[in-house]
């Protein structure tokens, strides 16, 4: 009956508490596709395909569960596969010890398939190079870790088995390729073949004679591609195109029939980095973007590279009635297990505050990726045991964490408090706009509106989610490599205290809906 309640409540307020609505729909219905397939933050993409089968892997930084993985039959329609990390290990930053480990982690991976296995290469900050090893795209991950550190490492595994790894390392432009052991355990060479100054992001594939290395120019956000008949070189360069053009950092997949497709990412804003989808024709030996009729620009619509498909959307709606966190969800770093739980009320997410002065130190954030052009998500919460001292809400996560925080006062009544925060990268700066401020009722709705066409956002509440009242008024959003979480904005749903004997918050419902 509860749920039933809730519903209908919800339903008259324009939302659904279980039923997505879809944000943004890039397959039009008609055999045709509009940019980007996903309107939201998957940056540094590496696509493969494997039979008829095409999956994606995409950065994490310090989120957890990490190194996120997507399938797709047609390069526009995805669901999730999994995650390859479910815990972060190797630096005490990852537990946000000695100022968290945001904007490092993991980060540019790079996914391959040879003989009935999948591979993939990661580097993560101050650490060696990883290889993950699966039969099973969905996992268990067996991880053994390389004696180099390869920068954004560029896995490749030619026709005979021989596996390299290649890197680029931007500020000079040394390009070192790692030749591996049959079993990618073992390094059993190192030596630089080109310098391509400003490239990272190496992604190396094989065409006929040719080896191809799809390199991103950071600097000016700009993508080249190299050749040569040797991966030892001597290698020959060109520009292909930029941000303003599609995108700067990819690289092509071949289709079923034999063609290729693009992939790559390009910077959009508060959203983050999203990646495109682009056909590619060659002409004397060398990719193009676009098509003959267009050379050289990311279509912002085109022909779907692969027909009849159905359409498809990752989840992102949750009526927590599963004893397991869905795939859209991430923590900010590494959880406290003992400060969750979907089984202590089911049908519940119940956060416990975890003990922490402000949120950017607080472990146990729940996130998920915001959603263009335009995202609405609303919260349903039981607030019947926030205590003193607790600060648990709803709000955005990144360069700018805007949310409502609902606490108790001393006097025993509930208070909703609303602040921006701004990271500073050492240090953080908070406005506080609402301090405070009495409010009625064991249940809350809060809502958060990001829009990313003018990259702004606001808060509410509701005691009856229905009629809602704006707190604090708009606030900017941004994304920022040097600040915040070199991520997309990001729904936050959260619960802290600074004392030792904080309460718990259980949410009912998240419900994301576009306009």
């Amino acid at each position: 009956m509860r749920r039933v309640l809730l519903l209908a409540m919800l339903s008259l307020g324009g939302v659904s508490a279980i039923a997505s609505a879809q944000v943004w729909q890039s397959d039009r219905g008609d055999g045709t596709y509009a940019n980007p397939p996903l309107y939201a933050d998957y940056p540094d993409p590496d696509i493969i395909r494997v039979g008829q089968d095409f999956y994606f892997i995409t950065t994490t930084f310090a989120n957890v569960p990490g190194l996120t993985i997507m399938t797709s039959r047609d390069l526009v329609n995805w669901r999730f596969v999994g995650h390859v990390i479910d815990r972060l290990e190797g630096l005490p930053a990852y537990d946000l010890k000695d100022g968290g480990a945001y904007r490092k982690g993991i980060f540019a991976p790079s996914l391959r398939y040879h003989d009935g296995v999948f591979y993939i290469a990661v580097t993560p900050v101050g650490e060696k190079t990883r290889i993950y090893r699966s039969r099973d795209i969905r996992g268990p991950w067996e991880m053994n870790r390389l004696s180099e550190a390869a920068f954004d490492p560029g896995l490749f595994i030619d026709k005979d088995g021989s596996a390299y790894v290649m890197t680029s390392v931007g500020s000079d432009g040394t390009t070192t390729l790692l030749s591996l052991s049959r079993d990618l355990r073992t390094v059993t060479d190192k030596r630089v073949v080109y310098f391509n100054k400003g490239a990272e992001g190496s992604k190396i594939v094989r065409r006929g004679d040719y080896y191809y290395m799809f390199n991103a120019i950071p600097r000016r956000l700009g993508m080249t591609v190299s050749r040569s008949r040797s991966l030892f070189g001597p290698w020959e360069t060109r520009d292909q195109i930029d941000d303003t053009t599609g995108g700067h950092q990819g690289a092509i997949v071949d289709l079923p029939d034999g063609t290729d497709y693009g992939f790559v990412m390009t910077d959009a804003g508060a959203i983050g980095r999203m990646t495109n989808i682009s056909p590619v024709f060659w002409k004397d030996g060398w990719p193009v973007w676009g098509t003959p009729d267009a050379p050289g620009r990311v279509p912002a619509t085109a022909p779907k590279p692969i027909k009849g498909q159905p359409i498809a959307s990752l989840p992102a709606s949750d009526d927590f009635a599963t004893p397991k966190l869905g795939l859209q969800w991430q923590w900010n770093h590494n959880p406290l297990p003992d400060r969750w739980s979907l089984t202590e009320r089911p049908g519940f997410l119940r956060l416990h505050a975890t003990q922490a002065p402000a949120l950017w130190s607080a472990r146990n954030t729940l996130l998920q990726k915001g959603q263009g052009p335009f995202g609405r998500g609303v919260v349903a919460m039981d607030t019947s045991h926030i205590v003193a001292g607790d600060q648990c809400g709803f709000g955005t996560f990144g360069k700018y964490s805007g949310h409502i925080a609902v606490g108790r006062g001393t006097d025993g009544r509930l208070t909703l408090t609303m602040r921006v925060i701004e990271d500073k990268a050492t240090t953080q700066k908070t406005d506080l706009r609402i301090d405070a401020r009495p409010v009625m009722g064991r249940r809350l709705f809060l809502r958060t509106d990001m829009e990313f066409k003018t990259d702004r956002a606001s808060v509410a509440y509701s005691v009856d989610g229905r009629n809602w009242r704006t707190l604090g008024g708009e606030f900017p959003l941004a994304f920022d490599w040097r600040t915040g979480t070199f991520q997309g904005q990001q729904f936050a749903l959260f619960c802290y205290n600074p004392g030792t004997k904080g309460g718990w918050m259980d949410v009912d419902s998240f419900t994301l809906t576009g306009r």
